[in-house]
């Protein structure tokens, strides 16, 4: 293995022309795990009717099964990314996937609703640390102008989850049963645990030189805390506005129920092409994109209920919506790695913890507008408003930071990984 030159930053995989020549195929190893973990993720709200009654609870209960889910992602993101930062990030893909797959075997299996709840929740434990190490894996394998863009490349596999895996997945499960579907997507998980085998370099990651306390208290900064906030405000944004989509669509687009999936699958579209762009973009300039995005935000949910007039209007608003909201995924990812210099892994895969709160918090924000009778497209005015919150928060991180930080440009020395044997 070569060594770096003074003007190579230690990133170690990128660092060898072989480990160049592999990054392609390593990044969709990541992308396939991500769309099994995207399939399972969203899949539970399709099959909510099928479940329910095959175990005998109602809707509201079968919902909290999305919950576990969720709950499984926050406590298990940050816990598991700590707990393996000494071992090998190749074995750690490995082992996180093969604990999905458990998860959703065990989900198959379960005999009765509350079996089924702890499948959920065990299934949704590896879903950050997977995010949060492979982001660190993928960014480690490119040059630094293109680490924005390897991290779209693996979250390609999440978004393109919801335009192909969330409605085969779906159909499946209406048509051979709820089970099924589990079963499906636990076969997704060993065919990306053979693409991790095959695809992604060995590597000899020893633990950071400030063991598991100092990676721990790398998210004690303000930057890092800032960042996550971003995170929270700007998703949690989204999913105030997404988790009502389906009335806004029916009760003012004039919809009927059964074109529901398909105007889905557009957002799924959007959210696709939003993380491409974003990636290409927040190799640019970082900040700029991550305001950017915001800003569209913003104005997509305010216009929200003039697009929701009529049919085509709406449409294209549930495009727009992905893209807008999913720019921003690269560059928080970044900043978050980056604000948490000593503890890349351990901060990504926070990140994606916030993630999944943004996505309970903005629901029930959301679901505060439905209750109080302001009307079916007030939860988009309210994720307006959560997104402002989400450029105010990004701004005061800005005035903030050190001017060491690199504002608006990707720094791969802010992200510094111990150097690495790659073997083939």
């Amino acid at each position: 293995m070569s060594r770096p030159t003074p003007t190579t930053p230690p990133t170690t995989l990128s660092t060898t022309v072989s480990a160049r020549r592999t990054t392609p195929l390593a990044l969709l190893a990541l992308a396939v795990g991500a769309f099994g973990i995207g399939t399972t993720e969203f899949v539970m709200m399709g099959l909510l009717p099928d479940v329910a009654d095959d175990l005998g609870v109602s809707i509201p209960s079968a919902g909290h099964l999305v919950s576990a889910y969720a709950l499984g992602v926050v406590i298990g993101a940050p816990l598991l990314a700590a707990v393996t930062a000494r071992m090998a990030r190749r074995k750690v893909l490995i082992g996180l996937m093969g604990l999905f797959i458990a998860g959703n075997a065990l989900s198959a299996f379960a005999p009765t609703y509350d079996y089924l709840l702890a499948a959920r929740f065990l299934s949704g434990l590896p879903h950050g640390a997977f995010f949060g190490v492979g982001a660190v894996v993928a960014t480690s394998m490119v040059a630094p102008e293109r680490k924005a863009r390897s991290v779209s490349l693996m979250f390609l596999g999440l978004t393109v989850a919801n335009v192909v895996g969330v409605p085969v997945a779906t159909a499946m499960g209406q048509q051979l049963g709820w089970r099924a579907t589990f079963l499906g997507v636990s076969v997704i998980g060993v065919a990306a645990i053979a693409a991790l085998a095959l695809l992604i370099p060995h590597d000899r990651v020893g633990a950071p030189v400030t063991g598991l306390r100092g990676e721990l208290a790398a998210l004690r900064s303000l930057p890092v805390w800032l960042a996550l906030g971003t995170t929270v405000a700007g998703f949690g944004a989204l999913f105030s506005a997404y988790s009502y989509i389906t009335p806004m669509l029916t009760d003012s687009a004039g919809y009927a129920d059964s074109s529901v999936t398909l105007l889905l699958a557009l957002f799924g579209v959007g959210a696709t092409v939003g993380n491409l762009l974003g990636g290409r973009l927040a190799d640019h300039s970082m900040r700029g994109t991550l305001f950017g995005g915001l800003v569209s935000l913003i104005a997509v949910l305010a216009a929200f209920p003039l697009l929701m007039s009529t049919a085509w209007s709406a449409a294209l608003a549930v495009t727009l919506l992905g893209v807008a909201a999913f720019v921003t995924g690269s560059p928080l990812n970044l900043m978050v790695m980056e604000r948490a210099s000593t503890a890349p892994s351990l901060a990504s895969s926070a990140n994606q913890a916030a993630f999944n709160l943004a996505n309970a918090g903005g629901a029930w924000i959301g679901g505060l507008a439905l209750a109080a009778g302001f009307g079916v497209t007030s939860p988009a005015l309210v994720g307006a408003v959560l997104a402002l919150l989400g450029l105010g928060v990004a701004g005061v991180a800005y005035v903030v930071e050190s001017p060491s930080v690199g504002r608006g440009r990707v720094v791969a020395s802010h992200v510094p990984v111990r150097a690495e044997k790659v073997h083939h």
